[in-house]
């Protein structure tokens, strides 16, 4: 029986499995960076708001601390938006016809809550408790970035599972004295992170725990 494919067929057929081999391989890496980028995770990116409420003005400049408007930071799994009566306490006294704050008078008029479009939204398989991470001595400014610093919010961290594991794994690089959680570029003393850290860990007891089912309910 003649050969019916030519000897240079065996090449190409190699060729062909291998070359799908790295062609998936390639896709796959270059799908892996692009949900690892700026542009996959969103972090960087601010958000447009119905009012531009500025952090960097309020905290950074006047001092407001985060529990003024979080109130409930401090107690239950969500820190909380504030009601309208919040920026009305100051705004009905101070930039009173300002054209920027109409949504906040007319929500106030109205009773009809600002429909304030969400920076950090986790899945909907994953628990986040703000109180204990508040309670263990984790600051703001560890998940949420330098939010003084922010005209407009943004995502500063990728919130993915290895990123909160690096936490849980490690915490005495990350934990700070309960009285410093809510402070804005805290410094550890002598700039010794890992002797404070260490301390805190003992001292506030703390094991967080990594396994799936702490997180995933």
């Amino acid at each position: 029986m003649p050969q019916l494919f030519p000897r240079s067929a065996n090449a190409y057929s190699r060729f062909t499995l291998f070359g799908s081999i790295f062609l998936i391989a390639g896709i796959g890496y270059v799908a892996t960076e692009i949900n690892r980028s700026g542009y996959g995770t969103q972090t960087d990116v601010h958000v447009d708001q119905p009012v531009p409420f500025s952090h960097q003005h309020h905290v950074g400049q006047l001092g407001i601390d985060c529990r003024y408007c979080h109130t409930s930071v401090e107690e239950t799994a969500s820190a909380g938006m504030p009601p309208t009566k919040t920026c009305m306490n100051c705004h009905s006294q101070i930039w009173t016809n300002a054209a920027m704050l109409e949504p906040v008078r007319a929500s106030f008029r109205t009773d009809q809550s600002i429909e304030w479009v969400r920076v950090h939204d986790l899945p909907d398989f994953v628990y986040f408790n703000h109180s204990i991470h508040v309670s263990k001595g984790i600051s703001c400014e560890t998940c949420h970035g330098p939010v003084n610093n922010m005209p407009l919010v943004y995502k500063a961290n990728t919130m993915f599972m290895e990123w909160c594991l690096e936490c849980h794994r490690a915490p005495e690089k990350f934990v700070r004295p309960r009285e410093a959680v809510f402070e804005f570029g805290y410094e550890p003393p002598g700039g010794d992170q890992q002797t404070l850290g260490e301390r805190l860990v003992a001292e506030y007891h703390l094991n967080p725990k990594a396994d799936c089912s702490i997180c995933h309910r």
